[in-house]
């Protein structure tokens, strides 16, 4: 990459941690100005033209870059529960650690959710999907159950999480563990109730089956 093209990336990736710094519990994206994001990158409001098309666009690279950020997290939490721990406790603790360090990222793909934009909701219901698709992958190959059952595990697993996050987000550290040790509470007991169903169909296809061969 040229001296040029570095350039260009790094006012890019300053303006998108300037549109970040500006959000907070009282300010969401919607309420952002081309200009305000522009004074705090340091740069001309016409300059902004050379990185985005507009404001849209500069949010919805947020939207994509928050997504990430979070799976990636919970992919290396993947990876230090193969070295021993538990699933359910590290994956809690990674996503707390997540909004404690991510805050306003976390705040985005929340309000934009269910935001006035089709574009913004669209793109967040994406990031979602990615995270329930990663994580029904992985239960998939770790509890050795069919992707239907994963898939609907990952989801309601997935809908808790978000909606802890959302509670955790302005509570104190006190609060906030309170928040970790119900939300590990509770996606064991999903996690219990897809092995229980999981065995249940299997006896009950079992049963199907002997029947048919009599």
């Amino acid at each position: 990459m040229g001296v040029r093209a570095q350039q260009k990336e790094r006012t890019r990736r300053t303006l998108i941690e300037a549109a970040f710094s500006q959000l907070s519990a009282e300010r969401s994206f919607a309420s952002l100005s081309l200009r305000e994001v522009a004074r705090e990158a340091g740069i001309a409001p016409t300059s902004f033209y050379r990185h985005f098309k507009d404001v849209d666009e500069l949010g919805l690279t947020m939207v994509d870059e928050s997504g990430l950020m979070l799976r990636q997290l919970m992919r290396q939490a993947r990876q230090r529960i193969a070295k021993g721990g538990s699933i359910i406790k590290t994956s809690v603790s990674t996503f707390m650690e997540f909004i404690g360090n991510n805050p306003n990222a976390f705040r985005l793909l929340l309000r934009e959710r269910s935001g006035t934009s089709a574009a913004f909701r669209a793109a967040v219901a994406r990031e979602i999907q990615h995270f329930i698709a990663e994580l029904a992958d992985y239960l998939e190959v770790e509890n050795r159950m069919p992707r239907s059952f994963t898939e609907a595990q990952a989801e309601a697993m997935v809908t808790i999480v978000f909606s802890a996050g959302a509670e955790a987000l302005d509570v104190d550290i006190e609060q906030r563990r309170k928040l970790e040790d119900r939300l590990v509470l509770q996606l064991r007991m999903i996690a219990k109730g897809a092995y229980y169903w999981y065995r249940r169909e299997q006896e009950r296809l079992a049963v199907t089956l002997e029947k048919t061969e009599e």
